[in-house]
């Protein structure tokens, strides 16, 4: 399938963080946008400023006219997340319309550039912004559709400048293994940062998606450097995965402490990270990290890995690094004062939990430490709720909220009492949100985390009111 022949195209879920990316793409290149989603969020508005028609209602007569009369020139792109008794799911997949998954069409677009991308079950959303952060700022020539709102950005998509060869465009994308929505990339230049199980609603056991990853990276492609001659493609992987016999492309691996690249020198001072890059050729001395964490540096190694690959100086690597601010939600500060410091973290894995709360420790050595928990999804709190226990207790008091059940249905006998009964903190309490802030008031920590996926992020604004208020 081309996209050449269509003119409009309609989001069934628009404002999901990889639609919406998506959504502008097709905004930018000419097409007229339209959608669906449940609730109006920061990401909706923004699109409706930009001139997109976007409704909230399930209803097919909210659909635009212009692309009920012409279903042979309407794309509609579509998100698992929404049912098969979706009303409009119904009438476009009745009534001659071309659907797609985002990941079907995405595949489509990257297919047609020089595609790194970017998978793991952790450090994916960083990991790909921080690789666009770099070559964006050292002036290669790229597009790059991303997880999460950028810092730096403030998008979660940027568009390249237009070129008469694609192959000469870099195209940065994050490959999400959910739903296995990454087996429709063929990339050229791949990072897997982590294979851990995670999804098992989707994929039943952990071996499943290790041969999900396995299948990915058998998919990497040759790549035209600057347009010339192909040469093969390859695989940065952290160091201890199994995954190179998977693939015919060059593997390297990465970590922390060693593989092809690695950190040295690694030291925190001021409460920022500072460390050099070891690469094959070289090293990049003295980067610092405006967002912390032992998990970042490791972010970062791979992504600097990959500019070099694709000709990036050292220099640039490290001036790009130095400048780059993060992602919403991962590690952000939302207040940091003498008194008081509050952060902000997506970690929804006991994996990515430990690692978030080693490094707030780290940094942060004198200081109580406060977590807000929200568990996301009740499958993941079943399949994983002795390993929640155990990172949560890296903390020194744990307020634990409800599950928040995102795409689920209640499972029977799943609450957070699973995780809650093994947590080993000095102190635990299972909490409402209007507990968790009447807490906060009172006790004034001085080190708090709100931790989750979910909506537990609303809690921010009120958080941070009352650390101030002292």
């Amino acid at each position: 399938m081309t996209l050449d022949r269509f003119q409009y195209v309609y989001f069934l879920g628009i404002g999901g963080i990889g639609m919406s990316a998506l959504a502008r793409w097709f905004g930018v290149n000419g097409f007229v946008v339209a959608g669906y989603d449940r609730t109006p969020t920061a990401l909706t508005d923004a699109l409706q400023a930009e001139g997109m028609a976007i409704h909230f209602t399930e209803e097919v007569e909210q659909i635009p006219a212009i692309f009920r009369e012409n279903a042979d020139k309407t794309l509609v792109i579509y998100t698992p997340a929404v049912p098969k008794t979706h009303p409009e799911y119904i009438y476009l997949t009745e009534n001659g319309f071309t659907l797609q998954k985002r990941s079907q069409v995405l595949g489509l677009i990257a297919g047609q550039m020089n595609t790194v991308g970017v998978a793991g079950t952790h450090g994916k959303t960083t990991t790909s912004s921080m690789v666009a952060h770099i070559l964006r700022d050292a002036g290669v020539n790229c597009a790059a559709f991303l997880g999460g709102i950028t810092n730096n950005y403030g998008t979660n998509f940027l568009l390249n400048e237009p070129a008469d060869d694609l192959r000469s465009v870099a195209c940065v994308v994050e490959a999400d293994e959910f739903d296995r929505s990454f087996l429709t990339l063929h990339p050229h230049l791949a990072i897997v940062t982590s294979t851990d199980a995670d999804h098992l609603d989707i994929y039943g056991a952990h071996d499943a998606v290790l041969d999900s990853f396995g299948m990915y990276v058998s998919q990497i492609e040759p790549i035209s450097v600057g347009g010339g001659p192909s040469e093969p493609g390859v695989l940065f992987m952290k160091k201890g995965l199994s995954l190179a016999d998977k693939t015919s492309a060059e593997v390297r691996t990465y970590s922390l402490n060693e593989g092809d690249y690695h950190a040295q020198n690694l030291r925190i001072e001021n409460a920022t990270f500072r460390f050099d890059l070891a690469y094959p050729d070289g090293v990049i001395t003295d980067i610092p990290l405006l967002i912390p964490g032992f998990h970042n540096v490791e972010n970062a190694i791979a992504a600097g890995a990959v500019a070099l690959q694709l000709g990036v100086s050292p220099d640039a690597i490290r001036q790009a690094l130095s400048s780059y601010r993060g992602v919403k939600r991962r590690f952000e500060y939302v207040l940091k004062t003498d008194r008081a410091v509050l952060i902000d973290d997506y970690a929804h894995h006991p994996a990515e939990v430990e690692a978030f709360l080693k490094s707030v420790r780290a940094l942060y050595p004198d200081r109580e430490l406060t977590v807000i928990f929200q568990p996301h999804l009740f499958s993941r709190t079943r399949d994983f709720a002795e390993g929640f226990a155990n990172s949560l207790s890296l903390a020194d008091n744990v307020l634990l909220l409800d599950i928040y059940p995102a795409r689920e249905l209640p499972m029977e006998g799943v609450t957070s009492e699973l995780i809650f009964r093994d947590i080993r903190a000095k102190t635990k309490r299972q909490c409402s949100k209007d507990d968790v802030l009447r807490i906060i008031s009172s006790e004034k920590p001085t080190l708090l985390v709100t931790v989750g996926a979910g909506d537990v992020d609303q809690l921010l604004p009120q958080l941070k009111s009352r650390l101030e208020d002292q």
